[in-house]
């Protein structure tokens, strides 16, 4: 798998149409590069893109959803300064081709049965033990709790923590799809008006305190599983709870899901921070965006409203200066978080100054950092017309 460039040097043009296939239009469900929508992509000595789109229809209504995913994920490119787009609209010829396509993948030849529609967010860490899982447990059901559906994919296949966190038990189920296709149901745990979809490896095995002796490519086949064979509904959010560092289930997530955006969680000590920046590091050069920083276990607040900062402070702030990405919010140390967690109720699910910036990480989210997709009619009927012109597909 190509790795990108360096750090320290701009993109190529070639560079920019991989990036720009994390792009997906959220109606015809493929990236805009395949569609042929995306007609030239270049980059100048002083590091500014210059990008040519075609739309289907020079009104359509996703134009501002496609072009806030193409500047989010060009311009954190390192080297890029800026991203000019001029829009257009396809011709006839190219509109037929891009409908071709768009029929083809409905067949079913698409990778995964996460909806184009759906936001994914990957949950990683340079090391273990700075609390990501917690996060991945609070953030999702906060989402929940605001009338949202999420999806939890404990990643983490032989570290999974997931099941205890939501208090879920009992094994996975499979049933048949409308197209036949047998494919395993994800548990629904419902938050306030919403629901949580949840796959983890430990409502496959018996007993959560044995060992999964498995090698890298046995892990990483096991997250394509539970991508491409679960039947994830028509989620908001897909969280990812990646195990901890740069392996390959990181670099097999970047290359089964190119539309993933990547949340990193430090603790405030340096040495954690460096660790922590490996992590931004492989999601740059897989081309995955960096969508922001949170530092977890920050200053301890005493009954008295004493803070002490009991493993340093500055970490997160100073990672996501490094990675030119915003950070999203710290949360305090506080032990309900772990005893939340044990008895399987997330704490941002109740009060305290833990819920309360649980709560702030997933408005900046929702509204800032990874917006959901508003879907507005644009392509869907021209895919009716085509299926109406040339007969079902098949």
């Amino acid at each position: 798998m190509a790795m990108g460039e360096p750090a320290n040097l701009k993109p190529t043009d070639d560079d920019l149409l991989v990036v720009l296939r994390g792009v997906i239009d959220p109606e015809l469900g493929s990236d805009i590069v395949e569609l042929g929508m995306v007609r030239s992509a270049t980059i100048d000595l002083d590091g500014t893109v210059a990008i040519t789109i075609a739309l289907t229809t020079a009104g359509c209504p996703l134009k501002g959803q496609i072009k806030k995913d193409v500047e989010s994920r060009v311009g954190s490119r390192p080297g890029v300064t800026g991203t000019v787009i001029t829009w257009e609209e396809m011709t006839d010829e190219e509109k037929t081709a891009c409908m071709a396509k768009a029929r083809w993948n409905a067949r079913g030849t698409l990778s995964t049965t996460v909806s184009p529609t759906t936001k994914v967010v990957a949950i990683a860490s340079g090391k273990g033990g700075v609390g990501k899982s917690s996060l991945t447990v609070n953030l999702a059901a906060a989402l929940a709790q605001r009338g949202m559906t999420v999806g939890v994919l404990d990643a983490d296949i032989g570290g999974f923590s997931i099941p205890r966190m939501l208090d879920m038990v009992g094994p996975l189920t499979a049933a048949d799809d409308e197209d036949g296709k047998r494919r395993i149901i994800p548990h629904l745990k419902p938050i306030g008006t919403g629901t949580l979809e949840v796959v983890s490896m430990g409502f496959l095995v018996e007993d959560e305190d044995s060992a999964l002796l498995w090698r890298g490519q046995m892990l990483n086949r096991a997250v394509q599983h539970f991508l491409e064979d679960v039947q994830w509904g028509e989620l908001d959010y897909l969280f990812i709870d990646l195990p901890p560092g740069t392996g390959d289930i990181q670099m097999g997530l970047a290359r089964i899901l190119p539309q993933a955006e990547m949340i990193i969680v430090t603790t405030p000590p340096v040495a954690a921070q460096k660790i922590a920046a490996r992590a931004g590091d492989l999601a740059r050069r897989t081309y995955l965006r960096v969508a922001g920083v949170i530092e977890n276990m920050s200053a301890f607040t005493c009954e008295h409203g004493t803070s002490y900062a009991l493993f340093g402070a500055g970490g997160g702030e100073a990672l996501a200066a490094e990675l030119g990405v915003p950070l999203l919010g710290q949360v305090p140390l506080e032990a309900s978080v772990a005893a939340a967690g044990d008895a399987g109720l997330p704490v941002v699910l109740g009060d305290g100054p833990a819920a309360e910036a649980y709560r702030a990480i997933a408005e900046r989210i929702v509204t800032e950092a990874i917006p959901p997709i508003e879907l507005a009619g644009c392509t869907a009927h021209l895919l009716e017309q085509m299926e109406a012109a040339l007969g079902p597909a098949g």
